[in-house]
């Protein structure tokens, strides 16, 4: 299918990419996302995906938004406050790109409906900050065989990794820590969220475009603080209740 010529002018940077070009835009368009959790990391990851012409964008959150959300989590306004929030960012997406179809749903993701949630996607972003939840969304992946794009922040530090298979997430956290933190607690710089959440989208981009290296196997680690970043290689557990051989 060809683009129109509102399209065209509208993705002219992407199709000027070596790395992704018209066919690129293509698999972008016929690309179907899932981002579970629209908070933090989910809605700088929502605006960049939609900007970027994937053509369905599913939304999993059962949450609304309130005023501390506003310091971080930028697709919403101070007069969304006490509305969904899969309702308002599908409302700031479509008015951001009209191409794109977004599935909102209300809903919070656990063990019993991970999978078939996960279902009707090309790609999962797990964005929540909840370790439950990440590794409901880690095991519904390794099952369906999607590829994951996991992404994390508290204080001042993010991370990013992209699974697919082995390594799988319960590689990297095999427990739920005791004494996990929470961004409630602890805090987090608001900018930090839009560094990895945009992170994520552009993993998510590569990933579908066949542009570069993603990072399958790999945590990128970022100390905003210390204004530098690492990137250290997973290996699989061959005990992972998850993945494991």
């Amino acid at each position: 299918m060809s683009f129109s010529a509102e399209e065209v002018e509208r993705y002219a940077r992407h199709l000027v990419l070596r790395e992704v070009g018209g066919a690129g835009q293509q698999r972008l368009r016929a690309a179907k996302v899932l981002i579970v959790g629209a908070g933090g990391l989910g809605a700088p990851a929502a605006l960049y995906l939609a900007a970027a012409g994937v053509g369905v964008i599913g939304l999993m959150d059962a949450d609304a938004v309130s005023l501390s959300n506003l310091q971080r989590q930028v697709l919403y306004g101070t007069d969304d406050v006490g509305r969904l929030k899969v309702e308002a960012a599908g409302a700031a997406l479509a008015a951001l790109n009209p191409h794109v179809r977004v599935d909102a749903q209300a809903v919070a993701i656990d063990g019993q409906n991970a999978r078939a949630a996960v279902s009707g996607y090309d790609l999962v972003l797990d964005g929540t900050d909840d370790f439950a939840t990440r590794l409901a969304v880690n095991a519904a992946c390794v099952a369906a065989g999607k590829t994951l794009v996991s992404g994390a922040l508290g204080r001042w530090t993010g991370q990013v990794g992209v699974f697919a298979g082995r390594p799988c997430y319960r590689c990297l956290v095999p427990e739920i820590p005791p004494d996990a933190e929470t961004c409630h607690a602890v805090g987090v710089m608001g900018a930090l969220a839009g560094v990895i959440g945009s992170m994520m989208a552009l993993e998510a981009i590569k990933h579908l475009t066949g542009a570069g290296e993603t990072l399958t196997g790999r945590l990128l680690i970022y100390d905003a603080l210390a204004a530098e970043a690492r990137t250290v290689r997973l290996p699989a557990d061959p005990a992972c209740p998850v993945c494991g051989g």
